[in-house]
């Protein structure tokens, strides 16, 4: 299963394919844009109960020393997905830090708490109510071997899709001023199959 941009919104958003599924995909290193996605977000989800899909991509490191900074994050909420290069960000916005403690929303990812830790350590953001998709599946499917399972495999299990995840983009310069056309597809995906991985097994739609 290939993951391909379809096209632009006149606002700049990004169309992204993931199989059937259509993902409008904002892409920003802009505060002010980060409180319009979390604002429409309320909007749309905001009795809460909802599931937002979380991943993030740090920039290479270089040099041996402390883990890098988180370059990139990568929320997907149903289909609409941010991906906020927030190492380049003119500010990071209340907001933001006000929705990651939201625990209306579950935020689920493969190796979510890792995640976690990096957006503490590096921006002092706090995730208030995180799911690793690994133990939510092995508990929900009663299959302890998926605790050690990536994403593609969950998506395998859970979707029944292949899913691509390049070694070249993963390992890639994600602390670039401008991410590629794969980069962009690569944090989307990551994103929304999270997302959907989560929303499935909670829904028990498997």
């Amino acid at each position: 299963m290939a993951t391909e941009i379809q096209g632009y919104y006149d606002d700049g958003t990004v169309v992204v394919s993931f199989d059937a599924d259509h993902i409008d995909t904002t892409v920003t290193n802009c505060g002010s844009v980060v409180e319009w996605w979390l604002r429409e977000t309320y909007r749309l989800h905001g009795r809460g109960g909802h599931i937002a899909g979380l991943d993030v991509e740090w920039r290479p490191a270089r040099v041996p020393g402390p883990v890098p900074p988180v370059a990139v994050l990568q929320i997907c909420v149903d289909h609409r997905c941010l991906v906020f290069q927030i190492l380049h960000a003119d500010y990071v916005p209340n907001a933001l830090s006000g929705f990651l403690a939201d625990r209306r929303f579950t935020f689920v990812g493969v190796g979510i708490g890792d995640d976690v830790a990096k957006l503490r350590a590096g921006y002092g953001l706090w995730v208030a109510n995180a799911v690793d998709l690994r133990a939510l599946a092995a508990d929900t499917l009663g299959r302890p071997d998926l605790r050690r399972a990536g994403l593609p495999a969950l998506v395998w299990v859970v979707m029944g899709l292949q899913m691509e995840k390049p070694h070249h983009v993963r390992v890639s310069a994600w602390d670039a001023p401008t991410l590629s056309g794969d980069q962009l597809k690569y944090a989307c995906a990551d994103a929304f199959a999270s997302f959907e991985v989560g929303r499935r097994l909670y829904d028990g739609d498997y």
